[in-house]
């Protein structure tokens, strides 16, 4: 029932391996041979559920196992986190041939992928990601950073790991509101890409939840097709790329603004699509039924739709001026024009967003 989906660079090439109960199974870790080391990354939830048969895969090869706990949450994704994965390494004498294991969500992932990237300037690692958020976007792709208090996954690289391994049995362990969180990037990339991808969400949401296996695998699979593709033609974001980030700028805002982990990455994302939507329609691009269908299915998936209330324009511009898509003091937002096509749409006046703003925040819906 599994599948395998190989991502392609100017550089690199490895598999996505995507199959249910993965950890019970013998994984081809080639690049690993008896006597190399590796240091798996985890949080505390985490270890106490798939430790173990973790470390029974890798002990099964013959290599030396180390491990670190760092803490759980959006606000430990931090240099200072990252620091205790350095000084772990160190202290165990790990060296350029070891290998960083990325066990657990897009939190563990980004700054587990940072540290690989820059730990005696680059060692290989890998992505096991646990939860649905991760599964289909941050594990892919090799975009690793740790926030700062002034912006979120400011500081970062670009640095692709040797495999991405999916056990679709993790989401049985998932909690609903992070499973929730995740559906925002399913839904973003039928937006940005697939109109019949969007519409197949819009009559299998029921399923997902219900965590219908064939519903699942499809749905995961799709979304790593969709992204790897993009990988393979803009690795590093000088372009097409740059479209994945629909609904960030403004999610990103919200994120730091209230304080990062107050709001789930997803949950900030879906309001940032809708506002984004809202950018669209008042520049006149996207339709009012459009507009109408992403908010229905947003909701549908128990998604919120408005911005905090306690959050006013001028926290939002504080922001946004600092997002990485801001060119010579120009606004450049990704907005969707319909549904399975986004621009970045460029210089976007400031009265156009603070109107987009204002009307999210009295929706009625």
């Amino acid at each position: 029932m599994g599948k395998t989906i190989l991502v392609s660079t100017k550089k690199h090439k490895y598999s996505i391996i995507i199959d249910f109960n993965l950890f019970n199974k013998p994984l081809s870790l080639s690049f690993l041979k008896k006597g190399d080391s590796v240091m798996i990354v985890t949080n505390k939830i985490i270890f106490s559920l798939y430790f173990k048969k973790i470390y029974n895969q890798f002990n099964n090869i013959g290599v030396r196992i180390n491990h670190v706990l760092i803490p759980d949450g959006e606000k430990y994704k931090t240099l200072m986190t990252a620091n205790i994965i350095f000084t772990a390494l160190l202290q165990n004498l790990h060296n350029r041939d070891t290998t960083l294991i990325a066990l657990g969500g897009g939190v563990i992932g980004d700054i587990t992928g940072f540290v690989a990237s820059s730990y005696q300037r680059g060692v290989k690692f890998i992505q096991i990601p646990t939860t649905l958020l991760a599964q289909v976007d941050s594990s892919v792709g090799g975009k690793t950073a740790v926030n700062h208090i002034l912006g979120k996954n400011m500081i970062g690289s670009f640095y692709q790991p040797r495999i991405v391994l999916i056990n679709l049995s993790c989401l049985d362990t998932l909690s609903k509101r992070e499973f929730t969180a995740g559906l925002a990037e399913v839904i973003k990339y039928g937006i940005i890409f697939d109109k019949n991808f969007f519409s197949w969400l819009e009559h299998n949401i029921i399923k997902l939840f219900n965590l219908d296996k064939k519903t699942i695998l499809y749905c995961i699979k799709k979304c790593c097709e969709l992204k790897s593709k993009i990988i393979y033609e803009d690795e590093y974001e000088k372009n097409k790329r740059a479209l994945l980030n629909l609904g960030h700028t403004y999610g990103h805002a919200i994120e730091s603004e209230l304080g990062y982990g107050k709001w789930l990455h997803g949950e900030a994302v879906s309001v940032g699509i809708v506002i984004a939507s809202l950018t669209s329609k008042k520049l006149n691009l996207m339709n009012n039924k459009d507009v109408i269908r992403i908010i229905n299915l947003l909701k549908k998936c128990n998604l919120p739709i408005q911005s905090p209330q306690n959050m006013n324009i001028k926290q939002y511009f504080k922001h946004i001026y600092r997002d990485k898509k801001i060119n010579k003091n120009q606004i450049n937002i990704v907005i969707p024009v319909k549904i399975g096509k986004v621009i970045i749409y460029k210089n976007i006046p400031e009265k156009i967003i603070s109107d987009a703003i204002n009307e999210n925040k009295n929706l009625i819906f």
